[in-house]
């Protein structure tokens, strides 16, 4: 397996590194490696941030910065509606919260820590 980064602009895999620099067959695109390295630090490493960057921890409680519409339900939560006591889980949406309309899986970057 290649240690080659995709490129961050088309996200195509066809790169090549040519002196400091990555570059894109397919678009063109050239970034230095030295950045590519750190983001390769910075990546997922499990820690769960809200909308600010913040990092979330189970027991906070936080805020909705925009209406939410429940899929499969004509219920809508609100922005400005403030979730206490949240437990961070694996997977695609981070956040497991319990309101009055219910349980619900939230994404963090619908959030802000209060």
């Amino acid at each position: 397996m290649s240690t080659i980064p995709a490129c961050p602009q088309c996200a195509m895999e066809n790169t090549y590194p040519d002196g400091d620099n990555y570059v894109c067959a397919d678009c063109g695109h050239e970034w230095p490696m030295a950045e590519a390295a750190e983001a390769a630090d910075t990546g997922d490493d499990g820690v769960v941030r809200d909308s600010n960057g913040n990092v979330l921890a189970d027991g906070d409680a936080v805020v909705l910065i925009k209406d939410l519409k429940v899929k499969g339900s004509s219920t809508t939560l609100k922005m400005g509606t403030k979730v206490k006591s949240i437990r961070l889980v694996a997977g695609d949406h981070e956040v497991d919260c319990k309101m009055d309309a219910g349980n619900f899986m939230l994404k963090a970057c619908y959030l802000k820590k209060v």
